[in-house]
């Protein structure tokens, strides 16, 4: 019975920690990007080609010392609590890089179809980034095209080639899909509490009464 009431505890605990990681504060990428290093518009999906070339290409160059995180935003869904910031990816930039800038400088890329906003650039970089063609559209397929060339000119402003980037392997390492992971990982723990509430129930039943 200990044991039992033990472990109930344990997935209800988990579930109470785990809800405000996964809710955070309203905005999606900065909860993505603190363990991956790319985010992905919810609607459409972006192509798993295109994702595992822009996976491939942000691990590299983190390889090559240039962790460069990259946020895609497509619609106002995808900017949670602030869609007003949508059109302007500098502004977003900036507040995206206080939600995952920490002791070190982070760099980041921020695409939308209106342009590019960084953060955590040299100079040089910031530069770089400036020239960069625009996004053919704003399409999600049309963010990651953007930024698989913004990657590779970034990296190479900031001293540090990686080639162009990866291919469009399915190897892929890096990013997954919109924090999918952590929407799985809270819906199993809601059914473990569900079904360990219950089993909790049919205990008390099967209990002889005082």
């Amino acid at each position: 019975m200990r044991l039992r009431l033990a472990l109930i505890a344990a997935v209800l605990t988990a579930l109470v920690a785990f809800a405000p990681f996964a809710l955070a504060d309203g905005d999606p990428a900065s909860d993505v990007l603190l363990g991956e290093n790319v985010f992905y518009p919810y609607q459409p999906a972006t192509s798993k080609a295109l994702m595992a070339s822009l996976n491939t290409a942000t691990a590299t160059a983190a390889k090559a010392h240039f962790p460069l995180k990259v946020a895609l935003i497509a619609s106002p869904i995808d900017l949670g609590i602030i869609p007003q910031l949508l059109g302007q990816p500098q502004r977003y930039a900036a507040y995206l890089d206080v939600e995952i800038s920490f002791e070190a400088k982070q760099p980041l890329l921020v695409v939308m179809k209106a342009g590019y906003g960084v953060e955590g650039l040299t100079a040089a970089g910031t530069a770089a980034a400036a020239k960069l063609p625009p996004p053919a559209g704003g399409t999600p397929d049309d963010l990651a095209h953007a930024a698989l060339t913004a990657v590779d000119k970034l990296a190479s402003a900031e001293g540090h080639s990686i080639g162009g980037g990866g291919g469009a392997s399915s190897g892929s390492s890096g990013s997954s899909d919109s924090g999918g992971g952590d929407t799985t990982l809270l819906i199993v723990l809601i059914v473990a509490a569900v079904a360990t509430a219950s089993a909790l129930v049919v205990i008390r039943r099967r209990q002889p009464s005082p």
